[in-house]
């Protein structure tokens, strides 16, 4: 076969397709053929060789400048998300009205493509769904695809479960026969563009399925492709139901044509739901009526479009490395079905004991049974061993309890076959989990031919049916045989087998058992519903219990009940929503889904257990896990329970029930979500979740600070190792306690539908959760657990206890049956769940270990080569066993006793936590309903001041060698970067004047004091920013700002807001008064220990001391040695080495101080890793400092390898780690630690120093309740080092803060309360005022530029000062404005001239043809023009040079106009953002530029409002759906006033008319001579952290902090106007 390049032009035949007629002979009908092109989706298909009976050319519109032949053809697929649907009924209607809509208003194109998308219940329906077709079709192609990987035969089907895809119809087609069928060239090319990531087109290659004759042979180099009209997708958790329309001006395939298509197949499709279920019990009956085609070689294919954008644009289709399914069944006419991995046998049988079997057999595969025998069974028990999954195990327990587990995960039956004797009460433990009986129980008898063999099937089915009804349950068949127990021949009569030719001829069941579904089912909201309803309506402190769900349809039901009811949730372990993948971080209340995870320890707290009293409670699944949850049910008692399950058994061990539903949870959903309700409290909701918050981040902190592996910390961490696709199996006793009550969850969803999920309007994807709660007991779960994952064909994770392993290692045994699985095993040698309840307290040790814990030695590493594993590795061990293809055991060993401590711990300190969080929220007045979620009040404005403080003596942090003797301390009011930060006073201004712009109308959320990740979650939530983009100087002074103005708005303190007791009745003698730590730079001997006793007399009990200024160490240690002997024992000193030493150094200086008692050294090495060494070396107390200040946004993680007993103290610098937030957070950890936290000032003003004696105060306060909680000694208060003060000549206070001598210790203090003084009384010192920033004007003018033929009216924004030599030009994107770009020019306005403009076609920004007229041809838009525009536009707004900003599109303009020389007496410089410099290759741009034609066309012919929906809907704005503003952004994208001249700038300004990457390449590669020969590079890159392509809407501050670095850089360049930066998003 001839090699086809990727300048060969591939054949097809571009045709719609109608549905078949019934009984019809398929009509030689065209179809449209179409594939994804470049970069967006489908590729480049087409044009090869082809003898074309019929050409379909869509007349679409060039609207560029016609540089292509009109057969050139581009469509442009707008995707449209539907809501969720309830159930995959309710998702054929929701597309159906869409439809209906889009009927009323058609569009007024005649070609286009449409596809509408909803988001279905999870569970695996696809395979059902295609088998309930109907034999006589009128609509083809049908098709079920396989997404299975392994297992890949018949019987793996007929088990259920398995994920795929189920099309009907096909909207559109490609087709191309063989080479050997062609005739002459054909040049016609068309392209399908799609944006979303969603569509998949199906298919075969190098297969030829012939219309006319109705047949498929192989035939290399032919495919056949189409993209479904009608389509099912599955994945694990989600489904996804859509619907696509193509139409064209050909009078086949018309817009009406496609709609009378569509609506054969949704017909169709609807009608055959009603059969769906039960055609998971006649696949092979249905298979039977198949004229099956059957050739290996045929692979079904399916293309991604992201999966097909990765290739190159040359790359012909058939040489796409395309996935395939190996498993599938396609119907492509009434006589040609395809298959692959369908197939089944049947067999004879030698005497009636086989026959009798058989018929068992046979019978329970039918109902798609799983069977699982005991060893030495007769041998015809495994005839048909090909038509079912059989497990042979030695142990029928573990067989018993595996079934459990496999109808857990699969919601069927298996059946468990034993031989007589003893074996079958083997099965009683398992029997117990429901109940003390079987539900049905017979007794066959003998085999024999003189009865009919219709009484066994009739007998089976009576069986499942009892198996299965509700309540469903075991049942129990004896079926005795006599000898031959083998396959012995031995006749028997035919004559037995009457009656069965029907049954033998399908694949079905003897008897079909039918349940009418009543009328008073709960959708009867006339009936008793009513009343439950109007309960709920009524409902002001609602709460919504879910218990264990089984069915992933009812977990999804559940969901959109708690979206719609809008209440609190509390969700069990078991429920599958317990643990979630979030799609994004700082999720806020998870899209009006409040979950309290941690409820149970809030409960902890008597004062929150008097408070909760909820109103109504719907309980919705099985039982509670949590004690606590079920006590506080009693505790609201009497209010309105209402329990709903699908089962008529009571379960009500309290008599609190109100009202009892029978119902499935869909059923329940469906009735409520037709329903409306009102308003909650948001008083109720607001506490409850600030409760949550406070407990979940005190556990967090906790769990994570402990330095050996505890087992709430696996339960933890659990949920990182786990996938998507996976489930998790959790054990008995302390494993699901432990995981109900400190499992986290994850921002981390990176499964490859998560941005799917979201887009969909999910904000998480959950995870499968089951266990074994039926008798609570430990018997068979690792047996449960592996018939778990053979029921739901997942890799699970088990996680169960060390006596339950060991209970049922014989489970071991059957691991082979499942995919490969984790075994996680928590070791603590016992049963620790006896050491949590009270009897170990009251009981002796030896009785404890011999009769309670169940002590033992067992090796479990020896037992089963299991991995080991301590708190660094068990991360890693779990990752890796998730990704090897193996079972893995991997065993935690733990302590009983510090396990129970530990526990206690955590109990302790979540009470506490959730005192205070209920102790602060009783400080405000919230109302009982707030509108607009959970806020205190809205921020009017925002002023900043810069001073200038006169200073003493130069800051320590400076250099020593100085010209002058006056110093000045240069000031934000409240941000003071020093030279030890990161940022400059004008990065500092840069970002406060960013956060002046958008703070404006921000909402102040009552959780923000909690200080407990709630700053990082508004800062991102309500300003849009990413937290670590915030300078620490800056964080430090906005929340220090927003603290104070709570403070103010309640009337209280700041103080008062972070620890929210009574303060006259609660804070001790400790924290009324503070006391500092003044430091002092060790220089001449006798001069500093002078000094030293000065302070010493002034008052001060503690004195730090700057060390490693001098060359030896061993002059520092002299300077010491003789401080201790003047000043005493008494007084307290502290050494600052700065890390300034290196090891050897301070192990030096370390063994000559050892005598002269420090309190600590702080960083006494260079390198960090250097610490531990040196406390254990010298063993001198260190203290922390340097450390912290690049501690980030996740400090536990860094402090975790610091818990040495050697490092006594941690030094926290607000302004450097980030603000209070994250110094409390630090200040916790030391605590819980044993260690000091020591609040540090760096030569802050007055106001900075009296929040920070708040802040110190709160910390010693924490410092005693710690003490307190953990049973230990009280420790002495903290000198803290805000000992800067000394070095204020003048203050930026009126009054300055008040530092004395105490007359009643004798020391120098400042007052807490003179410190509340000046934070609440605050008059500024005007004589130290250099500037006040209030706001800032935006201008907003327009100006006319009139171009060749036309003149433009260009909306213009400017702010700044007139400064001609700084001149910046703001260049939007597609779709935006100048307006995107106000927040950035106000950063920068105090240094430059900052102007943005609405670009031809956008925003305000007008387009007139010269003479007026309407009917004339619309201008050219080409970035030449654009960029003439803009040149003279410059012209009218400076004389002088301009540097250009542009982002995307204008990135491109912003780029050509810097690299056209005839614009270079107006270009200074460029800034690039996110823009490509072009296509080289010729192809491409052809490609790109139609593309950009339809996606015009569909603008001008959907409408703005779909259009968007469709542009933002793909692969390049993944992460801009995940901002918490982005739909604002999309809101602010409606504004354009001419969407004519809109959808003209996008095809005019295409990337594939656009011809600059040569030119970039030359000048930017070889960059600009230096006049010695040398050359200068004339460009810098700078990659953007923590964005997408969006990058100044996602992270602008990164991009505002780099601009201004770049303009810096161009006042110094020698050759400014050659000077690019290109910045990208990462």
């Amino acid at each position: 076969m001839k090699a086809v390049t990727s300048h060969t032009a591939i054949p097809f035949t571009p045709q719609f397709l109608r549905p078949l007629r019934r009984n019809a002979p398929p009509p030689n009908l065209p179809f449209l053929t179409s594939f994804l092109a470049s970069s967006s989706l489908l590729r480049t298909l087409i044009s090869r060789f082809s003898s074309v009976a019929q050409v379909m050319n869509l007349d679409l519109p060039m609207m560029g400048n016609g540089e292509f032949d009109e057969d050139f053809v581009v469509e442009s697929c707008i995707v449209r998300s539907l809501s969720p649907a309830l159930t995959l009924k309710q998702g054929l209607e929701k597309i159906k009205d869409a439809v209906e809509e889009l009927k009323l208003n058609p569009p007024c194109s005649r070609s286009g493509l449409y596809r509408f998308q909803v988001a279905v219940p999870p569970s695996a329906k696809a395979m059902n769904w295609f088998f309930s077709q109907p034999l006589s079709s009128a609509v083809f192609p049908l098709f079920f695809l396989s997404k299975e990987t392994e297992n890949l035969i018949f019987k793996s089907l007929s088990l259920g479960g398995t994920c795929g895809v189920f099309g009907i119809g096909a909207a559109v087609r490609f087709t191309c026969p063989s080479f050997s069928t062609l005739g002459g060239q054909n040049s016609f090319k068309r392209y399908l563009s799609i944006d979303s990531t969603c569509v998949t087109a199906y298919g075969f290659m190098n297969a030829n399925f012939n219309e006319e004759s109705s047949s498929m042979r192989h035939e290399a180099g032919s495919f056949y492709i189409f993209i479904p009209q009608i389509e099912l997708d599955e994945d694990e958790g989600i489904s996804i139901l859509s619907a696509t329309l193509a139409w064209s001006d050909s009078p086949l395939s018309t817009f009406e044509e496609s709609i009378h298509s569509y609506e054969l197949s949704l017909y169709q499709a609807l009608h055959s739901l009603s059969t769906i279920e039960r055609y998971d019990k006649c696949i092979r009956s249905t298979l039977r009526k198949f004229d099956l085609v059957k050739d290996a070689t045929f692979k079904m294919v399916y293309m991604k479009a992201s999966s097909l954008s990765e290739k190159g644009i040359e790359a012909d289709l058939m040489e796409l490395e395309t996935p395939f399914s190996c498993q599938f069944c396609i119907r492509l006419s009434p006589t040609v079905t395809a298959a692959s991995n369908m197939d089944f046998s049947s067999q004879d049988y030698a005497n009636i004991n086989a026959l009798w079997a058989s018929l068992i057999i046979e019978e329970c595969t039918r109902f798609g049974l799983m069977l699982q025998d005991q060893d030495h069974l007769p041998c015809y028990c495994c005839f048909h061993s090909s038509l079912t999954t059989c497990i042979a195990c030695f142990d029928e327990r573990s067989l018993a309890f595996h079934a459990l587990g496999y109808a857990r995960g699969s919601h069927k039956p298996a059946v468990v076959i034993t031989s007589s004797g003893t074996a079958v009460s083997n099965l009683l433990p398992a029997v117990n989990h429901f109940g003390s009986f079987v539900r049905f129980f017979f007794g066959l008898p003998v085999p024999t031919d003189h009865i009919p063999a219709r009484m066994i099937l009739t007998t089976l089915d009576s069986a499942v049916y009892w198996a299965t009804s509700s309540p469903c349950g075991p049942v129990h068949i004896n079926c005795p045989f006599r000898e031959p127990l083998e396959n012995s021949p031995k006749e028997w009569m035919l004559s037995c087998l009457k009656g069965l030719d029907s049954w033998m001829s399908s694949a079905e069941p003897f008897t079909k058992y039918i349940q009418l579904q009543h009328s008073h089912a709960p959708d009867d909201s006339q009936g008793q519903m009513a009343e439950v309803i109007e309960v709920i309506q009524g409902a002001k402190r609602g709460l919504l219990l879910i218990g264990a769900i089984t069915t992933e349809d009812d977990i999804w039901a559940a969901l959109l009940l708690a979206k719609h009811l809008c209440w609190p949730v509390v969700a069990d372990i078991l429920s599958g929503l317990r643990l979630r993948k979030l799609s994004t971080s700082f999720q806020e209340i998870e899209d009006n889904v409040l979950f309290l995870d941690h409820l149970d320890h809030a409960l902890l707290s008597d004062f929150v257990r008097v408070w909760a009293q909820a109103d109504v409670i719907i309980q919705i699944g099985s039982r509670i896990t949590s004690k606590r949850i079920s006590q506080m049910i009693e505790d609201c008692f009497p209010c309105s329970y209402i329990m709903v399950d699908k089962h008529p058994c009571r379960h009500d061990p309290s008599h609190l029930l109100t009202h009892r539903i029978q119902s499935t949870i869909t059923q329940f959903a469906d009735c409520l979500c037709k329903a409306q309700f009102p308003l909650m409290s948001s008083k109720w909701s607001v506490s409850l979740r600030a409760l949550d918050m406070m407990v979940a981040q005190e556990i967090s902190s906790l769990i994570h600070s402990e330095s050996f592996l505890t087992e709430p910390y696996v339960a933890h961490v659990i949920l990182e190792a786990l996938t998507c696709d996976s489930a998790l199996f959790i054990g008995n006793s302390m494993a699901i306690r432990d995981a109900d009550m400190y499992a986290q969850n994850s921002a981390d969803c990176t499964h490859r539908i998560g941005d799917t999920v979201l887009s969909l309007g999910l904000p998480f994807h959950w995870i499968r959760v089951s266990g074994n709660r039926g008798a609570s007991g430990i018997d068979g779960l690792l047996s449960t657990a592996i018939g778990f994952a053979v029921g739901c064909n997942k890799r699970v994770l088990c996680v169960i206890g060390d006596v339950s392993f060991l209970y049922d290692t014989n489970g071991l045994s059957i691991l082979r049956c499942a995919k490969p699985m984790t075994i996680l095993v928590l070791n603590n040698h016992g049963g620790a769940i006896f050491s949590l309840l009270p009897i170990a307290e009251r009981t002796e040790r030896r009785v404890l270990d011999q009769y309670f814990y169940t002590s033992h030695n067992v090796s479990i590493g020896k037992l089963c080569l299991a991995h080991g594993a301590d708190k660094i590795e068990l991360q890693d061990a779990l990752f890796t066993s998730q990704q090897e293809n193996r079972d893995c055991v991997i065993e935690v060993e733990s302590c009983i006793d510090s396990n129970a401590a530990f526990h206690s711990t955590l109990r302790k300190f979540a009470c506490q936590a959730a005192d205070h969080a209920l102790n602060m929220l009783s400080k405000f007045s919230i109302p009982d309903f707030i509108f607009h979620g959970s806020f205190l009040c809205k921020i009017r404005g925002m002023e900043y001041s810069i001073y200038r403080i006169p200073l003493c003596a130069p800051p320590t942090s400076a250099s020593v060698n100085y010209k002058t003797t006056t110093f000045y301390r240069d000031v934000f009011e409240q941000v003071a970067p020093l030279e030890i930060h990161e940022e400059d006073l004008l990065d500092v201004e840069e970002q406060l004047r960013f956060l002046h712009h958008v703070i404006k109308g921000a909402k102040i959320s009552f959780y923000l004091p909690l200080l407990k990740g709630s700053f990082s979650s508004w800062i991102w939530s309500c300003l849009g920013i990413p937290p670590s983009s915030i300078f620490p100087s800056v964080r430090c002074g906005l929340e220090m700002a927003i603290l104070n103005a709570i403070a103010a708005q309640e009337g209280s303190s700041l103080l008062n807001i972070l620890h929210p007791y009574k303060v006259e009745e609660e804070i001790s003698e400790r924290s009324k008064e503070f006391r500092f730590v003044p430091f002092l730079i060790l220089m001449g001997l006798l001069e500093v220990a002078y000094l030293a006793k000065t302070l010493v007399e002034e008052g001060f009990t503690a004195i730090k001391l700057k060390v490693a200024r001098r060359a030896d160490p061993i002059e520092d240690a002299t300077v010491i040695q003789e401080i201790r002997k003047m000043v005493g024992l008494q007084i307290e000193l502290r050494a600052d080495a700065n890390r300034n030493w290196t090891y050897e150094q301070a192990i030096q200086f370390g063994s000559y101080v050892k005598n002269c008692d420090l309190k600590y050294i702080e960083e006494p090495v260079k390198d960090e890793d250097d610490i531990i060494k040196f406390c254990e070396e010298t063993g001198l107390p260190v203290a922390l400092d340097e450390t912290m200040d690049k501690i980030g946004e996740t400090p536990l993680q860094k402090l975790a390898k610091f818990s040495h007993s050697g490092i006594v103290a941690v030094v926290i610098k607000p302004s450097v780690v980030g603000g209070f937030e994250n110094a409390a957070l630090i200040a916790r950890w030391a605590q819980q630690q044993g260690k000091m936290a020591v609040v540090s000032a760096a030569f802050e003003s007055g106001l900075s120093l009296s929040a920070y004696i708040q802040l110190s105060s709160y910390f010693e306060l924490q410092s005693a309740e710690i003490c307190k909680l953990m049973n230990k000694q009280l420790v002495p208060s903290v000198a803290h080092g805000l000992g800067t003060y000394r070095w204020l000549k003048e203050d930026v206070t009126f009054e300055p803060l008040s530092i004395n001598r105490s007359q009643d210790s004798g020391f120098i203090e400042a007052s807490v309360v003179d410190a509340d003084r000046i934070l609440q009384k605050f008059q500024i010192n005007r004589d130290t005022i250099i500037r006040i920033f209030s706001e800032e004007q935006v201008y907003t003018y327009q100006l006319a530029v009139d171009s060749d033929g036309f003149s433009c009216l260009l909306n213009v924004h400017e702010i700044g000062a007139s400064i001609e030599n700084d001149v910046v030009i703001f260049l939007h994107g597609f779709l935006g404005t100048g307006g995107d770009w106000i927040a950035t020019m106000k950063a920068i306005s105090g240094s430059a001239r900052c102007i943005s403009i609405d670009l031809p076609g956008h925003g305000g920004s007008k387009i007139q043809n010269h003479d007026g007229k309407e009917d004339v041809l619309e201008p050219n838009l080409s970035i030449e023009v654009v960029a003439d525009v803009l040149y003279k536009l410059i012209h009218s707004i400076t004389p002088g040079k301009v540097t250009l900003v542009g982002y995307s599109m204008g990135a491109r303009i912003a780029l050509y106009m810097a690299l056209t020389s005839s614009f270079g007496d107006k270009i200074k410089g460029a800034v690039i953002i996110s823009g490509s410099p072009g296509l080289k290759n010729d192809e491409a741009r052809k490609i790109r530029m139609v593309k950009d034609d339809s996606r015009s066309h569909a603008l001008i012919t959907h409408g703005l409002q779909i259009f968007l929906e469709s542009w933002y809907s793909g692969e390049l704005w993944k992460s801009l759906r995940g901002h918490p503003q982005f739909n604002q952004i999309v809101a602010s994208r409606l504004q354009h006033k001419d969407v004519r001249s809109l959808a003209k700038t996008l095809s005019d300004l295409s990337i594939g008319r656009q011809r600059i990457a040569q030119e970039m390449c030359y000048e930017i590669g070889h960059g600009t001579s230096n006049g010695d020969g040398s050359r200068k590079e004339i460009y810098e890159i700078v990659e953007v952290p923590n964005c997408g392509h969006a990058a100044h809407l996602e992270n602008p501050l990164p991009i505002i902090r780099a601009l201004r670095r770049f303009l810096t850089g161009l006042e110094n360049s020698s050759t400014p106007n050659e000077r690019a930066a290109p910045f990208h998003g990462s």
